[in-house]
């Protein structure tokens, strides 16, 4: 390849350089921001009839016009070896992939302004919050569910969390009366080598526990070994959350309202449940309605409709915190509950799952691209070939 080919490619690739910065930055600015962000919102994928489509159609077809002409008029002037075809064919390629992938861009830009007006930080923020406070923002409905709210999902404090066991009675034909019993789940290591020695180590362990022998062999819930050691799982202290002056019916809930990517799910879990304690039975009424009135921000910051008023709210939840006998028939959490969902499941997938080429058209894509290169290819040889058998003989 010549050393006015390689000049001339090297123009060529800085003008689509240059096309692709443009788009880039049309995306940018064209993107309406995180509040009108909704579940059918995606990634451009060239919809045929929209001012990208149609400049892309253009600008595309323009520039493939002007390069063709330019490379066969101006720079091809000898034959070359396979070899030097290869390479030409490769840059061929190239030029058509980056003529056709100019909407790509544009959606870079899109990602990019998103990313600048909700950075990872804050939206891990935002879901934080909406973690810590997810059991105060379901429907007074599921209140009554109990799969949602029990006391195996409460996490703290102290002896929490707990494992039920369901006695049944049989009081008449297929007439059962079930009752629940909750204990502490407990958990001591020992290593293995001495817990192989059941016969030497049975005291020290039990002595560690402090439990006869026949009261730990129908407590153990599971035996998992860790390397050199084994982890005993039991069933520790009767526990009686019903009557229990620190756990309400807010504690029961241990979902999280949307994970923060990259920490396991169980450490997220215990620490909203953490903190949503403390908002309850340790800090001051300020403390939890200044968390409800940043989630009032966040409605808005999104633009999620809501009848949200924070001093309410704390009203609710502390009249419900001092009567947990009671059922929970009503709370003041009014707002747009299916928009909030769609908003952070769109979020998520445009942060951690973007598709810049969407599938539907990954197949025309790629096949207008192979298409246009291999018409240039054959052209460019095509051309040269007559070049060389025009060129006279010496």
């Amino acid at each position: 390849m010549d050393k006015k080919l390689k000049q001339f490619f090297v123009k060529s690739f800085g003008v689509l350089l240059v096309i692709h910065l443009a788009y880039f930055t049309y995306g940018y600015f064209k993107f309406e921001g995180i509040g009108n962000i909704n579940i059918y919102f995606e990634f451009y994928r060239f919809k045929f009839y929209d001012d990208v489509s149609i400049s892309h159609f253009f600008v595309s077809g323009l520039f493939l016009l002007f390069f063709l002409i330019f490379l066969i008029k101006n720079q091809s002037r000898q034959g070359y070896p396979f070899s030097k075809l290869f390479q030409i064919g490769f840059l061929l390629l190239l030029i058509s992939l980056l003529s056709f992938s100019f909407f790509v861009s544009y959606s870079f830009g899109l990602n990019a302004k998103l990313k600048t007006e909700l950075s990872e930080t804050s939206f891990n923020k935002d879901k934080n919050l909406l973690n810590v406070l997810n059991p105060f923002l379901y429907n007074y409905t599921s209140y009554s569910s109990e799969k949602l709210f029990n006391p195996v999902n409460i996490l703290y404090p102290k002896p929490y969390p707990v494992i039920e066991v369901v006695d049944s009675t049989l009081i008449s034909d297929q007439n059962y009366i079930t009752e629940s019993t909750y204990y502490s789940i407990d958990t001591l290591k020992v290593l293995t080598a001495d817990f192989d020695k059941v016969s030497a180590a049975t005291n020290t362990i039990f002595d560690k526990i402090g439990f006869d022998k026949n009261e730990i062999s129908k407590r153990i819930i599971a035996k998992k070994i860790i390397k050199d050691s084994t982890e005993i799982i039991f069933k520790g202290v009767e526990v009686n959350p019903k009557y229990d002056q620190d756990i309400c019916i807010f504690l029961e809930n241990k979902s999280l309202y949307k994970p923060v990517t990259g920490i396991p799910i169980e450490k997220q879990q215990f620490q909203a449940a953490v903190t949503r304690y403390k908002l309850i039975y340790k800090y001051k009424q300020d403390s939890l309605q200044l968390n409800f009135q940043k989630l009032d921000t966040l409605f808005k910051k999104y633009k999620i409709e809501s009848q949200l008023v924070p001093k309410n709210l704390v009203k609710d939840v502390e009249y419900y915190k001092n009567h947990n006998d009671e059922p929970l028939n009503a709370i003041r959490n009014n707002f747009d509950r299916k928009a909030l969902a769609e908003k952070f499941s769109t979020l998520e997938r445009l942060y951690y799952e973007p598709k810049y080429l969407h599938p539907s058209i990954i197949a025309i894509f790629f096949g207008v691209i192979v298409t246009v290169w291999v018409i240039l290819f054959l052209i460019y040889i095509l051309f040269n070939s007559k070049k060389k058998i025009s060129e006279p003989q010496s």
